[in-house]
């Protein structure tokens, strides 16, 4: 064997073995071209959504179909064969968000044209809002005509809307946006000239503010219109959410690269509920209570702290887990990363839809406040005992939200394919392998971690039912209470905050879903010993935001077609 050869050969060898050791950055260094098309779409996207802010307003909807077309033409440009695996991936991913959007764009377009004889005045109000983008000069005494006309309109809109028993709820929710987006409208013409130009101060008050408070009214009778709203109806909960049905939580699976339809889902849930209520009979049995976890949990229920000692324990539970996480070489854990969270208190209002704490840069506490009423306070306080807080305060700080948020501005941060099941399911995931390696110190803290287990369990399994119609909130809450052993004031606020807080109808399955994935890759990678615990942990870090298969993907250096379909069956139902 001649000296070229054997230099080429120890080279390969040397690479190889890097590779085995988890150096997989040489399959995933950016592309330029690539990433400069990602940026410049978040740019020139957020420039145009700042300038049409109007939702639902037709120019809006063409200009931003426009901006999508021309970059899914960009993209197409790209040799997609030439791209690295990292590259690929973004690629595939970047393409997908397009055609998303487009398909909301289209969809956006139909059932406002569906609509349009219920909204007869809305170009006069979109043109208005148009010329005062420039700062033109109002005709402020034909306008407060148009409005006192609009005004009109709407009186006898809303009257036949109230008979309409044909509107589907799609678009009852449709016609309620699109009323909003005209008050949003309104105002942003109002707020510009009222006070500054004389004439427009001298006539437009008055008919702004009846015409603002018709519009209101208009919006909250859509709200209340649409066929088949039984099940949105108000159950005595208070809590009016807007079930997506089981076509629509497919499509958006399929989105998210999980090959489960919504009934296996349910059933994975299950299953994991089983190993479960078997760990929670083993802890409870240990702490002397038999068979009786309930009483466990209100055992630990009673073990909370004076509100001022909350913060105090809290820190204590956090300096332990990253004592673990050190002694054990878990994960690379930056010092800044350490040194810049901060701790806030949460509102009491902001407790009714979330009764516990939450994380990132900023730890913000849910604990009680002078202005609650006794009932509420104790509820507040049994919820957020230490034992319970030893699952979540790393899921909300160090390994867990807080750490993401640091390194998802340090590392790839061209990529912003922000999804839940990586976002909750890293937080997740690390419950379950903290609890694997022994994190917790006796039964009382094994009891208090598999609360948390199965709470993400139960979000499975009451979202997934809720959004297809066959429970309402209240059966929500009465699952979480007896089933999981909630307060009965927090699982009304869990409920609350899964379906009008804001939140994606897939999030509170994310949590469970998305952690189970992590761990499906971690039996995979670490213990195949491919990779050490830091290693892996590290390169996931150091991904951004990605579907869990598309990291998987890097990491494993997989070949990927271009039309890529999610395939990737990481948990085995049988």
């Amino acid at each position: 064997m001649n000296k070229t050869i054997l230099l080429f050969f120890f080279a390969f060898l040397c690479k190889t073995l890097v590779m085995g050791q988890g150096n997989f950055k040489e399959t995933d260094q950016p592309n330029p071209q690539l990433t400069d098309l990602l940026l410049n779409y978040q740019a020139d996207q957020g420039s145009l959504s700042r300038f049409y802010f109007v939702e639902n307003a037709p120019e809006r909807r063409e200009r931003l179909k426009t901006l999508v077309k021309d970059y899914e033409l960009r993209l197409s440009k790209i040799n997609f064969n030439s791209l690295n695996t990292g590259s690929k991936v973004d690629y595939i991913l970047f393409n997908r968000n397009l055609k998303e959007a487009l398909y909301q764009l289209d969809l956006e377009e139909k059932e406002y044209n569906q609509l349009k004889t219920w909204f007869p005045f809305a170009d006069s109000v979109y043109q208005i809002e148009k010329a005062r983008r420039r700062g033109n000069v109002p005709d402020s005494r034909a306008i407060a005509l148009q409005f006192s006309d609009i005004s009109k309109q709407l009186m006898a809109l809303k009257k036949q809307l109230k008979l309409d028993s044909l509107m589907s709820k799609d678009l009852a929710i449709r016609g309620e946006n699109t009323a909003r987006g005209l008050i949003d409208a309104l105002k942003s013409v109002y707020e510009f000239y009222n006070g500054y130009d004389p004439q427009f101060t001298w006539w437009i008050p008055k008919p702004y503010a009846r015409l603002d408070s018709l519009l209101n009214d208009y919006a909250a009778t859509f709200k209340k219109s649409g066929k088949n709203l039984k099940i949105q109806k108000d159950d005595g909960s208070g809590i009016i959410g807007n079930p997506i049905g089981r076509d629509e939580l497919n499509r958006r699976l399929q989105f998210e690269m999980i090959p489960y339809t919504p009934e296996e889902l349910v059933d994975i849930a299950n299953k994991e509920f089983a190993w479960c209520d078997a760990e929670m009979l083993k802890a409870s049995k240990e702490m002397g209570l038999g068979n009786n976890w309930k009483a466990a949990l209100e055992k630990l229920k009673n073990l909370y702290v004076l509100p001022s000692q909350q913060p105090d324990a809290m820190v204590k539970i956090y300096q332990e887990s990253i004592d673990f996480l050190n002694k054990n070489d878990l994960i690379t854990i930056p010092p800044l990363a350490e040194e810049t969270w901060r701790m806030i208190m949460m509102t009491p209002e902001r407790q009714l839809v979330n009764p516990f704490f939450t994380g990132g840069e900023e730890f913000s506490v849910s604990y009680p406040t002078n202005t609650m009423t006794e009932e509420q306070k104790l509820m507040s306080m049994r919820g957020n005992n230490p034992h319970f807080s030893r699952a979540t305060v790393h899921h909300e700080l160090i390994p867990g939200h807080a750490l993401q948020e640091f390194m998802t501005y340090r590392y790839k941060n061209y990529r912003h394919f922000e999804t839940p099941f990586w976002i909750e399911g890293w937080a997740l995931y690390w419950e379950m392998l903290l609890y694997d390696l022994n994190f917790p110190r006796s039964a009382e803290d094994r009891v208090g971690m598999l609360f948390w287990r199965m709470h993400r369990c139960a979000r499975i399994i009451f979202s997934l039912n809720y959004h297809t119609g066959k429970w309402t909130p209240r059966e929500c809450i009465d699952f979480l209470i007896n089933r999981v052993g909630h307060e009965p004031a927090n699982a009304e606020g869990e409920v609350r905050r899964s379906f009008v807080g804001g939140y994606d109808p897939l999030y509170q399955i994310a949590y469970m879903i998305g952690g189970l994935q992590i761990r499906a890759m971690k039996n995979e990678l670490v213990d195949t010993k491919k990779m050490t615990y830091k290693q892996f942990h590290d390169g996931f870090m150091q991904q951004n935001m990605l579907p869990i298969e598309m990291v998987r993907a890097i990491l494993t250096n997989q070949p990927l077609p271009k039309d890529f379909k999610s395939n990737w069956r990481f948990y085995k139902l049988k």
